[in-house]
């Protein structure tokens, strides 16, 4: 069991509690998601499980793409319909053409502060955990890259949107800011995410209905990665660590085996391919490989 499956994710669950019904379905504790959804928010979330968990850094994360909605009229501590209210009621009076520029404000680079329910650690400790207790939540802003944020439907006091934005951004966040721009407040009344890197709401698969045949192969995972085959000479030096000719250009290549078998992830370096995830059983019992990264923590 080495893969990722596409979880379409109901709502209500949070990503843990994905990942442990993974855990318990298929027996293993190597399972962790790749990137954290809301518990209201619904769609695509990928699940790495088995040695996927350690060549998780090397999926790429962007784009992230997200359909939802916005009510207008007050914002809540939660940025979302499931918060406390923290301000007065105020009906929208922005006109369509007035919500679509100040939607277009909020894209590009731009600095966001995460809202203070939310899984960003501070101190090592998620942020959300303080706001439970009422403390005080500052938390630093972070440069994110937002390439949409537009209005796809506008009824009296809500709009549906879409978003593409990098990772590490908080939609929530982008809606709280939009009604503060507005002079409305405003929440995130439904969210649904459509794409997060090569993963697609339209390969991901119903929690409830997950298989073993649903699982997408390490290799395939990465196969935009240029494919360098070496000889079984070869394969022992990468089983430790050692580099060999890449042959390829690229920032980074998959290693395979003469029989076809996924071995090894590996930075291209002036024409040399050097090891940086090596997914061989061998290098398992070693522990570690030297000149190699084995694994990146990933969320679980």
């Amino acid at each position: 069991m080495n893969g990722v499956f596409v979880v379409d994710k109901p709502e209500g669950l949070t990503s843990h509690d994905v990942v442990q019904t993974i855990r318990r379905m298929f027996g293993t504790a190597k399972v962790g998601h790749l990137g954290t959804l809301d518990p209201i928010a619904t769609g695509v979330l990928p699940v790495c499980i088995g040695k996927a968990t350690r060549i998780a850094q090397y999926i790429p994360g962007f784009p992230k793409e997200y359909a939802g909605e916005i009510r207008f009229g007050f914002s809540t501590d939660t940025y979302d319909r499931e918060g406390t209210p923290t301000s007065e009621l105020k009906p929208l009076e922005s006109t369509p053409e007035e919500i679509c520029a100040a939607m277009r404000s909020l894209t590009g680079s731009i600095d966001q502060v995460a809202p203070a329910f939310s899984a960003k650690k501070l101190g090592g400790v998620p942020a959300y955990k303080r706001a439970r207790k009422n403390q005080a939540v500052s938390m630093p802003p972070s440069r994110i890259e937002v390439q949409q944020f537009e209005m796809t439907a506008l009824g009296p006091s809500s709009v549906t949107f879409k978003v593409i934005c990098s990772p590490g951004t908080y939609v929530r966040s982008l809606v709280h800011d939009l009604g503060q721009r507005l002079g409305c407040g405003a929440h995130v009344g439904a969210l649904r995410r459509l794409r997060s890197g090569p993963f697609g709401i339209e390969g991901a698969v119903k929690l409830d209905r997950i298989s073993a045949r649903d699982l997408i192969p390490p290799d395939r995972v990465l196969e935009s990665m240029p494919r360098i085959e070496i000889s079984e000479d070869e394969v022992r030096k990468v089983m430790h660590g050692n580099q060999v000719p890449a042959g390829v250009e690229g920032q980074f290549a998959r290693i395979f085996n003469k029989k076809g078998e996924f071995i090894a992830v590996a930075a291209i370096e002036n024409g040399w391919a050097r090891p940086r995830v090596v997914l061989t059983s061998i290098a398992s019992n070693q522990h570690a490989v030297p000149g190699c990264s084995l694994e990146k923590e990933i969320e679980s």
